[in-house]
């Protein structure tokens, strides 16, 4: 789609705003020039091998870039063929080097774009993850999809755009420079003329969750923290029960995967920063300060849901958010999020066209699904957002050998 193309374009300004004006609160008046500390540990390098995909359990960086394809192919060689080809880009540029290629004559285009040049790696991650509609008889895998990949079934609180959904592709690319996730972004697009277009796009400019117990919790648009409960990616544990795909798949191509879900979630901006903060915390069930729970005093402090007031009422709101998607009120059920912050300048009615691109990653799609559908019907939190674009993806597991690619388990 033109516009979800502009878009992805046009919105790396914004995010190169706010990277900006990160470095600027960092500036000082100091007499004597600083002595130099580094690299920066933000600025190091993410493994790109491994039994599973990076971006996925890694502590989630600053910046996204995501992206689904189409492939305009009919072709499995050529299907394979690309594969491979951004497999060789994505190592390369996972270790802050350009894209390989011949670049031997200036008659030619650069094998690279060239705007990450002399940039760190940023702790770049590049994932993959394939549609449904990828399975189809284009390219004979059929009998390779799994029983748990199917598109999504219409949940309450959609009012999707179809220019925003599914795709035979996905791609995130995480960073904690805006310019080298778009950067990223930018050559696999490249790299597949001829082969897959983009369908649609999304950058992201603040991470939203933290998936390791060393990030502090940031906050969303809305200015609560989010997050606070997340998986954490080092805990083996929980990740293997309710994030890895395991032996319960019925593709053994797809063990030491994930199952992806992404949803672009517009927040009625202006309708919420004229509510009153007890009310605003209220849809939350936290302090917007701390954090913490209404029941409690730190921001992990844990819920207590039982708790009445003087009156009788519930402390924590029957319909506040962390009730309802509390995994003591589910059964135990969890996903791993690695949300982000996003803003595409003005909607139609002239208000900001603003969010959160929710990602979150699970070993089968309908853990999502479970938890929509009890949030998209009771959470108070409804009246100021909306679904408007919505996806899921099989990715495969990590790309083990170094003549490796993504996909060669199912494809092997």
């Amino acid at each position: 789609m033109s516009v979800s193309r502009r878009g992805f374009l046009g919105g790396l300004g914004l995010a190169g705003a706010a990277g900006i004006g990160v470095a600027a609160a960092g500036c000082s008046d100091a007499k004597e020039p600083a002595k130099s500390a580094g690299p920066s540990p933000s600025a190091g390098t993410v493994p790109f091998h491994g039994k599973h995909q990076a971006g996925i359990a890694t502590e989630t960086q600053d910046q996204l870039a995501f992206a689904a394809f189409d492939l305009s192919t009919t072709d499995r060689g050529e299907l394979i063929d690309l594969l491979k080809t951004w497999t060789t880009a994505a190592v390369a540029m996972s270790t802050g080097q350009p894209v390989v290629g011949d670049s031997a004559s200036d008659q030619v285009p650069p094998a690279d774009t060239g705007e990450a040049a002399g940039l760190p790696p940023n702790r770049l991650t590049i994932t993959i993850g394939f549609g449904p509609s990828m399975f189809d008889k284009r390219f004979g895998l059929a009998g390779k999809k799994p029983a748990a990949l199917k598109d999504l079934p219409a949940l309450p609180g959609d009012e999707l755009d179809p220019g925003r959904c599914g795709g035979d592709i996905a791609i995130q690319a995480c960073a904690n420079d805006p310019q080298v996730a778009f950067h990223a972004m930018r050559n696999l697009n490249r790299l597949a003329l001829g082969t897959a277009s983009m369908r649609w796009s999304q950058l992201g400019f603040g991470k939203t969750a933290s998936t390791s117990a060393d990030q502090a919790t940031p906050r969303n648009l809305m200015g609560f923290k989010d997050g606070t409960r997340n998986v954490r990616g080092e805990d083996a544990g929980t990740m293997n029960k309710y994030v890895w795909v395991g032996e319960e798949s019925d593709q053994a191509w797809l063990r030491g995967g994930s199952y992806l879900v992404a949803r672009r979630i517009k927040m009625q901006i202006e309708s919420w920063d004229h509510d009153f903060l007890a009310d605003q915390q209220a849809v939350f069930g936290r302090q917007k300060v701390t954090g913490a729970p209404l029941t409690g005093q730190q921001e992990f402090d844990p819920p207590n849901f039982h708790a009445k007031d003087k009156t009788g009422q519930l402390v924590i709101p029957a319909d506040a958010h962390i009730r309802l998607a509390a995994h003591e009120n589910n059964d135990g059920l969890r996903i791993l999020r690695r949300g982000y912050s996003f803003t595409d300048g003005m909607d139609a009615q002239g208000q900001l066209d603003a969010g959160l691109f929710f990602i979150a990653y699970q070993k089968n799609p309908d853990q999502f699904i479970t938890l929509q559908r009890k949030l998209g019907s009771m959470d108070k939190l409804n009246e100021y957002i909306s679904h408007t674009g919505s996806a899921v993806f099989a990715c495969p597991p990590g790309v083990t050998g170094q003549n490796g690619y993504w996909g060669q388990t199912l494809f092997g």
